[in-house]
């Protein structure tokens, strides 16, 4: 028996497998593991197995790149491929042509994968939405102009808001072409000076659709610097592009209406206006009368006139409290001399006189004691009423 290398026995093996017909060309249903993507190379290497056996997978880059959505580990799929040998490690592997999620078509997880991306970059984010300006001087319309979206922002436009200026972009909204076309459509609008922009269509299905699906026009409303209404007209489904916009429509009408305001509500917001202004104005004039009462007030309690009125009227309580303290002094003292007056006259020799007694003088020396005498000398005597001359005859 010849001997053979290890290389020889890995390409008859794999020759024998490519000529299986059973082994080319086939499906087979799995789970994803390990799944890797390598970006540089593009190529794909992943486990495909089921609740018993497990087996290699690899899928090259020129294949890989056709897929519309990113496989992931745990994701249930039916591959179509061929079975072959990795002749450097002898192991056999599943050459992966296709992969289709199984139970959801390919667009379909296509369009939950993109949804889950955008909404990790923060493409879906409440706070990256705009308000619609209230009153713009120009809306911005992205859309077909042969199709019955543009006539019905149209006729809103012009029944609603008759002062506002329009600025249609014609754009390819269906088609491989649709996605880049409008997002140029964007581009102009936003450079025309829109202050807010209608991206859309009339309804269709969803393959007509699939435009407003895509990443390129998702970041194309996402990074437009005015706000964007999303109006693709359907009712049920969101679209990507309803999710990015500022603010999303059913259908282009209601786009239209949401953009602008109507005659009637310019019409009440200016009568609400001017009787603002107008309590406004009343309260400020009625805050300016206040201060000025205030000012006038305390001007007039700090100005010379009636500083000299206050003066003059302290002078004059002053005046009338001297003149009352004065008054009083006097009558004090008035009161005191007369009860000195009544003392003095109670004590008064001429009153003791009257009462009987008598002043006697020696040489007009009052005497009070005989001892003061001699017998012989001349005595003058005072009585109260009168008097005499009397000689001392004895003393005692």
């Amino acid at each position: 028996m010849p001997v053979i290398t290890v290389t020889q026995i890995n390409k008859y093996i794999g020759f024998r497998l490519k000529g299986d017909k059973n082994l080319q060309g086939i499906m087979v249903r799995g789970e994803i593991s390990d799944f890797v993507h390598h970006y540089r190379s593009g190529h794909c290497y992943f486990m495909l197995k089921d609740a018993e056996s497990s087996i290699k997978a690899v899928m090259f880059a020129s294949a890989a790149s056709r897929l519309k959505f990113e496989p992931e580990d745990g994701m249930s799929v039916i591959v179509s491929g061929s079975i072959s040998v990795y002749e450097r490690d002898g192991a056999y592997q599943l050459y992966v042509n296709d992969i289709l999620p199984e139970g959801a078509g390919k667009a379909g997880a296509a369009l939950e994968q993109l949804k889950k991306k955008l909404s990790a970059a923060g493409l879906f984010d409440a706070g990256h939405k705009r308000p619609i300006p209230a009153m713009p001087v120009k809306i911005g319309a992205v859309t077909s102009l042969s199709g019955a979206a543009v006539r019905d922002i149209v006729n809103v436009l012009s029944r609603r808001y008759p002062i506002g200026e329009l600025v249609a972009v014609n754009a390819v909204v269906q088609g491989e072409s649709a996605p880049d076309s409008i997002c140029q459509g964007i581009l102009k609008a936003e450079s025309a000076g829109c202050d807010v922009i209608i991206v859309g269509r009339g309804g269709g299905s969803s393959e007509d659709l699939s435009a407003f699906n895509t990443e390129k026009v998702a970041y194309a409303i996402y990074n437009c610097k005015v706000p964007v209404i999303s109006a693709v007209g359907h009712e049920v489904d969101y679209t990507i592009a309803d999710l990015v916009a500022d603010m999303r429509a059913p259908t282009p009408s209601a786009a239209a209406e949401i953009a602008a305001p109507s005659a009637e509500s310019l019409y009440d917001r200016l009568a609400q206006s001017e009787q603002r202004l107008d309590n406004a104005v009343r309260s400020c004039l009625d805050r300016a009368e206040g201060k000025y009462k205030l000012i006038s007030s305390r001007l007039s309690v700090q100005s010379p006139e009636n500083k000299l009125l206050l003066t003059g009227q302290r002078i004059d309580s002053l005046e009338k409290r001297t003149a009352a303290a004065f008054s009083a002094y006097l009558s004090r003292l008035e009161r005191e001399f007369a009860e000195k007056i009544a003392k003095l006259d109670a004590l008064s020799p001429i009153k003791v006189l009257a009462r009987g007694y008598s002043l006697v003088y020696k040489d007009d020396k009052l005497i009070a004691s005989s001892d003061d005498t001699d017998e012989g000398d001349i005595l003058k005597i005072n009585f109260g009423t009168g008097g005499a001359k009397a000689q001392v005859i004895e003393k005692w």
